[in-house]
């Protein structure tokens, strides 16, 4: 018997070392290197793809593309988030805290996958199949196409599904399957780079679309090597919060189609299901009589427009330093946008304390809600009210410009919709090729005459 060899690993990032490092040289992580029992190549397993032809060289004019290359999931926000449904042959990785939905949406979409003639095999190492059976009865699903296996050994689970030949693959979840090829226990960096390689392998060569789940760790990624993200073809995230009913599916990378997207879903009895106007979900419990610091934000998410609100409280404040609340936007934004409207606008806030706070729990990350944040801090702090019939958009200079935003006509149709009279929209934007008659577009050049444009002529 070959003697077992030793290796550290940083179970955060991947590095290995020699030895034992009390922090990791690559992702500075304390207490994370992990010694981990490797063997000779000698007392491997046989590979999960060895039985399957190798591919050989094609000429570009040699390959064909087939139409039905993708298989839609029968739930329209998930298929938005894929870039219009799963890829043959692709692995798609979907992360989120535990309880958060993932295995419901996985569920749901098997068996709508599994009513269109489509052979699912649903892989459970964490669960019994009896388990599954009753989140299946819970969700009203059944299908004679839906397979459900218990397995955790990788290589086991190779050899039960191989005569399957199945379209799809669910393996719930990567930190909890093993490959005999790697002495280290379940969950290790070696384990999941090992099973997420020969999963790849199995999906490239076969054509089998295979989704695996990954745990998030405290810090809200992906648990495991940086490198299973590289690994994979399309990297989803599941959030939501714990009080709330709604999620939201995000899309963090893809090959097959645009990046940054998300899908809206709420949490019901019978399962998840999709939010259509996810923007009137965002505002349903905006009331109508709006309070200083309540401005709506056309923002965008991929190739989807929301209109989210955005509120800000000003008051003095009691602490040597004034403090700097952000939910929902970057810190560092907020800061740069106090800062210019202290100095173009001559608000005083180096002794106001400020909070702002974007509702409904999604996070804003483009620079165009710049002009509708500063509205809000301003009229907050003065103590007017914006019009509530108003959208803002613009991103803001530090010199106090207002500066041109992307695919503003997506925004202005969005808000037109919901029915909101007046849009402040950078006058650089314009003009637009396809302007709604049931909208009023007023341009801005200027940060000062932004926020008079949107002050309200009714009362408070």
């Amino acid at each position: 018997m070959a003697k077992a060899k030793s290796k550290w690993t940083c179970q955060n990032c991947g590095y290995d070392s020699r030895g034992y490092l009390g922090k990791c040289p690559d992702c500075g992580s304390w207490g994370s290197i992990v010694e981990e029992k490797t063997e000779s190549s000698k007392n491997k397993t046989k590979l999960i793809t060895q039985d399957i032809e190798e591919s050989k060289p094609l000429l570009l004019s040699e390959i064909s593309v087939d139409e039905s290359i993708r298989y839609t999931t029968g739930m329209d926000e998930f298929d938005r988030v894929l870039g219009g449904g799963l890829v043959k042959g692709s692995l798609v990785l979907i992360g989120g805290e535990p309880g958060i939905g993932k295995s419901t949406i996985l569920m749901q979409s098997c068996s709508n996958l599994s009513n269109s003639n489509l052979k699912v095999c649903y892989v459970s190492a964490e669960e019994s199949a009896q388990q599954i059976k009753l989140r299946a009865e819970r969700l009203n699903i059944n299908s004679n196409n839906l397979y459900i296996l218990a397995e955790t050994s990788l290589e086991d689970i190779a050899n039960k599904i191989k005569n399957l030949k199945t379209d799809l693959i669910i393996i719930d979840s990567i930190q909890a399957v093993h490959s005999n090829n790697i002495t280290s226990s379940s969950g290790s960096v070696s384990q999941v780079r090992e099973c997420c390689n020969s999963l790849m392998n199995l999906a490239k060569l076969t054509g089998t679309t295979i989704i695996i789940v990954g745990h998030v760790t405290k810090d809200g990624v992906i648990a495991g090597p940086k490198v299973l993200e590289h690994m994979v073809d399309t990297v989803l995230y599941f959030e939501g919060e714990r009080y709330k009913s709604y999620r939201i599916l995000r899309t963090v990378k893809n090959r097959y189609g645009s990046t940054n997207d998300i899908g809206v879903f709420n949490m019901e009895n019978e399962g998840l299901v999709e939010v259509k106007n996810p923007s009137a979900l965002f505002l349903s419990e905006r009331s109508a009589s709006t309070t200083p610091g309540s401005v709506i934000i056309p923002t965008m998410e991929g190739s989807r427009s929301l209109l989210v609100e955005v509120q800000a409280l000003v008051g003095p404040t009691f602490y040597p330093s004034p403090r700097r609340v952000a939910n929902g936007i970057e810190y560092n934004r907020l800061l740069q946008i106090l800062a210019v409207l202290e100095k173009r606008v001559g608000l005083n806030l180096s002794k106001q304390d400020v909070y702002v706070n974007a509702v409904g729990g999604i996070d804003i990350q483009e620079p165009s809600a710049d002009l509708g944040i500063a509205i809000a801090v301003a009229t907050c702090f003065r103590d007017v009210m914006v019009d509530p019939e108003t959208a803002i958009i613009g991103e803001i200079g530090l010199s106090g410009e207002i500066r041109s935003v992307r695919q503003l006509e997506n925004r202005v149709s969005e808000a037109a919709k919901l029915g909101f009279k007046n849009l402040i929209v950078p006058k650089t934007n314009l003009p637009l090729k396809n302007e709604p008659n049931n909208i009023n577009i007023k341009p801005v050049s200027r940060l000062i005459e932004a926020i008079t444009s949107s002050i309200s002529k009714k009362p408070i």
